[in-house]
């Protein structure tokens, strides 16, 4: 009687789980950068939408708003004068364009560039 062997072999289950586990490694080291960036948006959107259309609104009022989010939200990467404010014909811009690095192992990282513009009325 001739047996033939079924299922997957130790070998086989390495070829499988190595994939998988850099990924999953990948993700827990991504994920506090991508936590952070969502509180950078947070931050510029709440200020953009706080600041009245009719006051005379200028660029450092409104770093000094930002500055208010950012220590409230406890972000530290960006900081504030990293943040680019200008008026771009009769509304302010705030734009967020920074990036983030996140190491492996030995010396392969990740390198993450996020961008977050948000228009002040």
């Amino acid at each position: 009687m001739r047996h033939s062997q079924r299922g997957i072999t130790f070998i086989g289950w390495l070829v499988l789980l190595v994939p998988v586990a850099i990924v999953v490694y990948a993700g827990i080291r991504l994920a506090p950068m991508y936590l952070n960036y969502m509180r950078v948006a947070k931050a510029l959107s709440q200020t953009a939408s706080e600041a009245k259309a009719g006051d005379a609104t200028n660029g450092q009022s409104l770093r000094v708003a930002l500055e208010k989010h950012f220590d409230i939200e406890g972000i530290e990467k960006p900081r504030t004068k990293d943040i680019d404010i200008h008026r771009e014909n009769d509304h302010w811009v705030a734009i967020a364009d920074y990036e983030d690095l996140a190491p492996m192992f030995g010396n392969i990282s990740l390198l993450v560039q996020f961008h977050k513009e948000a228009v002040v009325p």
